[in-house]
């Protein structure tokens, strides 16, 4: 089996119990990436929202298009945007930047979709190969108790072929 980082682990000379363990921690690990992954999927969503208000604002016009200004996710103030092409678009971490075209805060948010969908691809692939390393120390487990069943049924035989000399 490889970890993510690169290197192979022997599951053949590991316990039942490591295994176990290991086993454990990979399915942690993959319940982890995979919120990850809804994240960047949520992340995605709202960015393709953004770009989809962005094109109603191409047909407001200027000197006072009356809208809604979420305060929370379900609390709005209605207000008057005097000016469509003064957009703010946040960077990241709480950190915006005033543009003074909608084409420019389109390819901003493009931007952010390429990246967060490139990241998107990544944890699909960590993915599939945490689902693949969950399957090989299954198949290992198997094999482990495959190897303890025999030694006991044939220690169990010569038991009984010692008892019966």
């Amino acid at each position: 089996m490889s970890d993510t980082g690169g290197t192979n682990v022997d599951l053949d000379g590991m316990s039942l119990e490591q295994l176990s363990q290991l086993k454990q921690q990979e399915e942690g690990r993959l319940q982890a990436i995979t919120q990850r992954y809804a994240q960047l999927r949520a992340a995605s969503a709202r960015l393709q929202g953004a770009k989809a208000s962005l094109s109603n604002l191409k047909e407001a016009s200027p000197g006072g298009t009356d809208v809604m200004v979420p305060l929370t996710e379900s609390l709005y103030v209605p207000a008057k945007l005097v000016d469509p092409q003064k957009i703010m678009v946040e960077l990241g971490t709480g950190f915006f930047v005033e543009v003074s075209q909608i084409k420019s805060a389109t390819a901003i948010l493009d931007r952010k979709l390429r990246l967060v969908d490139a990241n998107s691809e990544n944890i699909v692939n960590v993915v599939q190969a945490t689902r693949v390393n969950i399957e090989n120390v299954n198949m290992a487990m198997q094999g482990k108790m495959v190897e303890i069943r025999a030694r006991q049924e044939g220690m169990q035989y010569q038991n009984t072929e010692a008892a019966s000399s």
